[in-house]
């Protein structure tokens, strides 16, 4: 009999400090449904400390799910541990994760802080936690350049103090898989109570390596990863999820292990994430990008098409591509609308929402023939980004654009309630259109990225648009999708200045010192 790999998704946390990236509360209890659906062991929801927002997300991410255990992020401070308790409260199944610096120019130059102290400060934090619930976990941040015999040391203590869970991170990307492997082997060997705990890793992917230390660290004991839907997170990311569990499933020749989870949610789990941060997923991306399972070589394709297994090591299906199929278009009723957003994991509270729902979808039906899960996740997004962003809204667009002429712009926007109207010349029209918008809100700020992404495939596809604004420092995404690229752009551009408007009082948990 296999162990268990326990899969610990971060994507509502970790995945969240993309530059960007940030969720609303309604779109990270979306995620966190889909996450239950695929049976995912521990959804990590936020970092309840961190502002009012994360708080609120946590509790009800915590409320909401049922089917996996919900953890909160905890420094280790009581104030932080108090905080994740109470918005866990309410959690079927709880756990608090707390973490404290173990490398030598963390403790020393972040932390401030000796040995002696970190390891004091780790006993009391796992005190405290299992005060709120017997399911707490340990980081040692930065493990990957901490001391192996102060690893050992702290590790021992917190496992005393009660912690089920031990972490360990490989923060900044640093380690490379042999040498992780051996940490953690190393650890598990020489740590006297490491039986009364499960070992688990949390890889970054800065030198692309963040799905091969995970893989390393099972093969030498950890049956915890933590990971992320489309490997999405700070810096370069982290292991994705994707790609771990497949990796383990699929070479069982070699792990004696195996996730519960089940895998034909991945797929669409991937394009619920992307559609609602707006990263799309590259097409060579390993088993959710287009090209995935695609095969232009004529000799791969006769191979194939002989046995599929002559050069595809995974089923398509199994992963949930047959998924990627048409549900629905302009002569589909009310509640096979209905049904199939609940299969989708979207749920109407009220009457009211579905109608708004319903009509949206009407609304693109006559404009595109074919309606795809892809396009009835983007309504859902769009229609949270309008619900949370009131401020500024588009009333209408004219653009025009013909060979050898300058593009121009004309927009109407309503901004508090009262319509303005401004033109603008730009290169191409939506440079035009953007130019005109700034023209009547006047930012000040600068576009840092602009994307489009195709949801399905035809010419009639919607177009999904992403931009970056900065101002001050502070980077503000918005997501915009259309049938007509210019007006997605526009939407795109208009959420993002919305949130500009906004205070975001969100901080990034490493932004604080103990």
């Amino acid at each position: 009999m296999s162990d268990k790999l326990i899969i610990f998704d971060t994507t509502l946390r970790d995945g969240e400090q993309s530059p960007g990236a940030s969720m609303t509360k309604e779109e990270k209890v979306r995620i966190a449904k889909v996450l239950e659906k695929m049976k995912v062991d521990v959804i990590e929801a936020g970092f309840p400390i961190a502002s009012p927002g994360d708080f609120e997300s946590v509790q009800a991410v915590a409320r909401a799910v049922k089917g996996s255990t919900v953890c909160g992020l905890a420094r280790a401070l009581e104030k932080d541990i108090d905080r994740a308790g109470e918005a866990l409260k309410d959690a079927a199944s709880a756990r608090i994760h707390t973490f404290i610096a173990t490398s030598p120019i963390h403790m020393q130059e972040k932390l401030r802080m000796t040995s002696d102290q970190v390891v004091e400060q780790a006993i009391m934090a796992v005190k405290r936690a299992r005060g709120h619930t017997d399911n707490v976990e340990f980081s040692a941040e930065d493990a990957g350049r901490s001391e192996i015999d102060f690893l050992c040391r702290i590790i021992e203590a917190v496992i005393d103090a009660g912690a089920s869970t031990i972490n360990i991170p490989d923060t900044v990307g640093y380690n490379l898989p042999h040498q992780f492997g051996e940490t953690i082997r190393t650890l598990i060997e020489r740590v006297p109570n490491a039986d009364k705990a499960i070992f688990s890793v949390h890889c970054h992917n800065d030198l692309g390596l963040a799905v091969g230390n995970s893989l390393s660290a099972v093969l030498n004991g950890a049956r915890q990863v933590e990971c992320t839907i489309n490997g999405l997170g700070e810096r370069a990311g982290n292991a994705s999820l994707e790609e771990v569990v497949m990796a383990v499933r699929t070479r069982r020749d070699l792990f004696s292990c195996d996730s519960g989870l089940d895998t034909t949610q991945i797929v669409p789990a991937s394009r619920l994430v992307s559609s609602i941060t707006g990263f799309p997923v590259q097409p060579n991306k390993a088993i959710v990008g287009a090209n995935a399972f695609a095969h232009e070589s004529g000799i791969h394709q006769d191979g194939v098409l002989k046995k599929r297994e002559t050069y595809e090591i995974m089923r398509a299906e199994d992963v949930g591509w047959s998924a990627n199929r048409l549900v629905l278009g302009k002569h589909s009723g009310r509640n096979a609308f209905r049904t199939r957003m609940s299969e989708l994991g979207i749920e109407f509270a009220a009457e009211e929402s579905l109608n708004e729902a319903f009509g949206r979808f009407k609304a693109l039906a006559d404009k595109k023939h074919e309606i795809y899960d892809e396009d009835l996740q983007a309504l859902l997004t769009e229609a949270d980004l309008e619900a949370e962003n009131e401020r500024i809204k588009l009333v209408a667009l004219k653009v025009c654009s013909e060979t050898g002429e300058t593009p121009e712009a004309v927009v109407t926007l309503n901004v508090e309630g009262v319509e303005k109207q401004a033109n603008a010349i730009g290169g191409g029209p939506v440079d035009a259109a953007f130019k005109a918008i700034d023209s009547v809100v006047r930012s000040g700020s600068t576009l840092e990225l602009y994307s489009v992404n195709s949801i399905t495939s035809g010419t009639d596809a919607q177009g999904e648009v992403t931009v970056r604004l900065v101002r001050e420092g502070a980077i503000h995404q918005g997501q915009g999708a259309d049938t007509d690229i210019v007006i997605a752009s526009a939407k795109a551009y208009i959420n993002a200045l919305n949130k500009l408007t906004q205070v975001r009082d969100r901080t990034h948990p490493q932004a604080h010192t103990v």
